[in-house]
């Protein structure tokens, strides 16, 4: 391996954030010794009524057990030696197998990892189980005999997960839970889902694991106080810790705690207080983490779990810059680390205490502590280990300038992620490998590292969003700069046809697909969409495209108009500055006394954004502009851009699309159009939200402006009326007069109803239950008195995920609250625009401008939060 050489000190930016989620990720559900066999009565097993004698082989177990259990594992070895042999000289092969299965239990706590499998191999021969075929060469076993099968195959399970050998522990532990049907044990089954769950969540397939876990929790809820019991609870807490749901997670983990407690079980109250503190943690309460982690490093029965609690609390402190406790606490880790086992939780243990040492640590030192993990990873045969301590050291090379070093490292730890199909860990490595071709000046090769990357986290789609945002995959830190990085790089290419203009627009259209899996958990959005270029070209002539792209040193516009190719403008202009001037936009547009600097603001970014493609906006006679918004640019109504004189709306119709349309657009007014109009004038007394009085008002203008209406009004306006409602009958349009709100998390982002909150998951289900019954999709949803979730600057995405699930070929919704009264007003004129056969888009620019024309209404707090998602036809 490379010699490790400081060339200058250097700040790491290593995100800390992902540290303490690996020590949840391998905390293994600890093993239990198998059932220890009594004697061996050739017909059945019995407990003898007389106390053995002390060199018998029952007494050796119990004290091997007690060793065990105790941490004095080199005893415990010697102990059980002995009762392996005396069973042996009995010819009890069923007993010999078991206390060989604890001998291997033991043998894993101190690494010997070659003798832990020699021990496993020869209990499931002596067991007569066929390890190639995965079946028992024993007829007719006993019930006894069968038991220990399983209980071996627990633990064998068990076993291959601490290696990482997730797809053989689920094929284990599977085998397991057959045997444990057969013999119609409840503990024993749970315990072999219980290991499924375990190795799918380490694998990344967290919602089958989540599944498997409620299950069982459903079904333990009944039983008395166990040990399965509470790790149960502890796994499913873990498991809805990581697809955030935070709230349960605790509920659930507490429950697990005050079980483990009352059974007086300090291993469980240690990993369940550890997990705890995770949960704690990702609920910002930074308090209660610190002694959740402090609780289980102190309750902990050994090294390792008082290890993975002290490095997680480690690197709280330092991601809160509480510098001088962490320093504190570096010395209490550093005296642990020789006690931990050599096995892939040890491992890991060492890898985040070495990233979580980066920004504070000597630097020689953390590259000590990564070679040591790769070493040990060799010698346990642990090839993700291996290949993810290997990329961790390369990320150290690379923060310091050692380039050809890190490249050596990364590739070598990326081949081994490859060979053995670990994903999650390649595409950083991959990304890892683009970032250094980057700095070698090797840009083709860099743009095709950074392409593998992309590919390799849409083949995790589903996997990836699984997992909560502020943990594990942080999708802010680790996934959205492999799209940025790669764009950016793409847009460099030089030669002929470079830069591939359509290359770094798909892949910003990717980008927001993967924001809203992210938004929403699941990968919700099929790859069936269709292509806006073609709707422009063919059917309307009159529309430009804008895809804003906000990169750390620039802000790119890739441009499509009409029947010509796509056009790249660049504003160099840094992303600090534009989201400087998108926040100062987004907040002086709703202050009455803040006009002019909100105009200020306004025109710097149509100066950024528009003026380079003014001429030719003009010369291409387009009447629609429709944008792709990319980040913080959704928070902002384009159409109250201002070029000095008047505001984009006075010369465009405006619209915001995803970039890649559910449906192709199409006019609305084409048939009569009919409604389902729903609103609530007062909100349920459990909510702090205002009266809305002028909502009678909207819904009666909408039924005279001709449009055929069915009317939900408050105490009729509830979720459930609204289900059976939007089914009774095919409504081209859904508008929906209450308080709402959206979020950049899918659980904050919903309406108000009589009845309580719809959030946006079963808004979604409410309007899908109707596409079951009805072919064509509703073609306007609007919610007219939605606003933006306060301090959330990626709040719209919640609009964005609305429009999107909903299903509705457009959304038309309002960015924050505004007059009762203005309300009704534009409400009014858009339906009557609609109904004169004007496009969606063109009917809201009317509407906006009688607004911005009336002395009253003519700032454009009042006249711009209205946005149009979607069909802009």
């Amino acid at each position: 391996m490379t010699k490790f050489q400081l060339k200058r000190v250097i700040r790491f930016a290593v995100t800390p954030v992902l540290l303490f989620t690996l020590a949840v990720f391998l905390t293994i559900i600890p093993s239990t010794f198998a059932k220890q066999i009594q004697t061996n009565s050739p017909d059945r097993f019995h407990i003898p009524t007389n106390k053995p004698a002390a060199t018998t082989p029952q007494p050796l177990l119990e004290q091997g057990e007690a060793l065990y259990q105790a941490g004095r594992f080199t005893e415990a070895v010697n102990v059980l030696q002995q009762a392996v042999r005396a069973y042996q000289r009995e010819g009890n092969n069923l007993a010999q197998a078991a206390a060989l299965t604890n001998l291997s239990l033991v043998y894993q706590q101190l690494g010997s990892w070659k003798e832990v499998y020699a021990t496993i191999d020869s209990s499931l021969n002596l067991l007569g189980w066929d390890e190639i075929n995965q079946k028992l060469n024993v007829n007719n076993p006993k019930y006894e005999w069968l038991e220990i099968l399983a209980q071996t195959l627990n633990i064998q399970g068990e076993l291959q997960l601490s290696q990482g050998q997730t797809d053989a522990s689920v094929k284990t532990s599977q085998e397991a839970e057959q045997i444990w049907k057969k013999l119609s044990d409840k503990t024993g089954i749970t315990r072999s889902r219980i290991n499924q769950a375990q190795a799918l969540r380490v694998a990344g397939f967290y919602r089958r694991s989540r599944d498997i876990l409620q299950e069982l929790s459903e079904q333990l809820k009944a039983q008395p106080d166990s040990l399965a019991k509470v790790t149960a609870l502890r796994s499913l807490g873990n498991v809805l810790q990581q697809l955030g749901e935070l709230e349960k997670s605790q509920e659930i983990l507490q429950q697990s705690l005050e079980i483990a407690q009352r059974l007086q079980l300090p291993l469980e109250i240690s990993l369940t207080e550890f997990s705890l503190g995770n949960t704690t943690r990702s609920l910002s309460n930074i308090k209660g983490a610190i002694a959740h982690y402090e609780n289980a490093a102190k309750i902990a029965p050994n090294p390792l779990t008082k290890v993975q609690a002290l490095i997680n609390q480690l690197s709280l402190l330092v991601e809160n810059e509480r510098i001088t406790e962490a320093k504190l606490l570096i010395p209490r880790i550093q005296a642990q680390m020789p006690n931990l086992p050599t096995n892939q939780a040890g491992i890991y243990a060492r890898i985040n205490f070495a990233q979580t040492l980066a920004t504070i640590g000597n630097k020689k030192d953390i590259a000590d502590i990564l070679a040591t993990s790769v070493n040990q990873a060799k010698i346990i045969s642990d090839e993700r280990a291996q290949s993810y301590a290997l990329g961790s050291l390369g990320e150290v090379y690379e923060q310091n300038q050692q380039l050809q070093e890190a490249k050596d490292l990364t590739q070598q730890a990326l081949f081994m992620a490859q060979k053995i199909d670990a994903s999650d860990i390649a595409y950083r490595l991959e990304w890892q490998l683009g970032r250094l071709l980057k700095a070698q000046g090797n840009i083709p090769a860099a743009i095709s590292a950074y392409d593998t990357a992309v590919t390799t986290l849409q083949s995790l789609r589903s996997d990836l969003v699984g997992v909560n945002r502020d943990v594990q995959f942080n999708f802010r830190d680790r996934i959205e700069p492999i799209y940025r990085q790669s764009v950016e790089l793409i847009l460099q290419e030089k030669g002929q046809g470079k830069p591939d203009l359509d290359k770094a627009r798909q892949r910003m259209e990717a980008l927001q697909v993967a924001e809203l899996d992210n938004f929403f958990r699941e990968a919700c959005l099929s790859n069936q969409f269709v292509v806006l270029d073609n709707v422009v070209d063919r059917d309307n002539p009159n529309t430009a495209i804008f895809y804003p792209i906000i990169l750390d040193n620039n802000l790119e516009i890739i441009i499509k108009l009409p029947n010509q190719p796509l056009m790249h403008k660049t504003s160099k202009v840094n992303r600090q500055e534009v989201e400087q001037a998108i926040t100062k936009m987004r907040e002086t547009i709703v202050q009455p006394d803040a006009h002019l600097q909100f105009q200020t603001v306004s025109q710097q970014l149509y100066n950024w954004l528009i003026k380079p493609i003014e001429t030719d906006l003009k010369n291409s006679k387009v009447n629609t502009l429709v944008f792709i918004p990319d980040g913080l640019l959704r928070n902002i109504p384009m159409s109250a851009l201002y070029d000095g004189k008047e505001y984009l709306v006075k010369n465009y119709s405006v619209a915001v699309s995803p970039g890649l349309q559910l449906f192709t657009p199409k006019p609305l007014g084409q048939e009569r159009l009919n409604a389902l109009a729903g609103g609530l004038s007062e909100p349920p007394k459990n909510e702090n939200f205002a009266p809305l009085p002028n909502v009678k008002v909207e819904l009666k203008l909408i039924q005279e402006s001709g449009i055929s209406t069915t009317t939900l009004l408050d105490e009729n306006f509830r979720s459930t009326t609204l289900g059976k409602t939007i089914n009774a009958q095919a409504f081209r349009v859904v508008h929906l007069a209450t308080h709402g709100q959206f979020s950049s998390k899918a659980k904050d982002t919903f309406i108000l109803a009589a009845d309580g909150r719809i959030n946006v998951s079963e808004l979604d289900s409410l309007l899908k239950s109707r596409e079951q019954k009805r072919t064509e999709p509703v073609e306007l949803l609007v919610l007219s008195a939605c606003e933006t979730a306060a301090g959330d600057n990626r709040a719209a995405l919640g609009l964005a995920g609305v429009a999107l699930r909903a299903g509705a070929r457009s959304t038309l919704a309002s960015l924050w609250q505004i007059g009762d009264n203005s309300t009704a007003l534009f409400i009014d004129e858009f339906y009557r625009q609609l109904m004169t056969g004007k496009t969606t888009a063109e009917a809201l620019r009317v509407a906006q401008l009688k607004l911005l024309e009336a002395p009253e209404y003519n700032r454009p707090m009042y006249w711009a939060p209205y946005v149009l998602v979607g069909n802009w036809l």
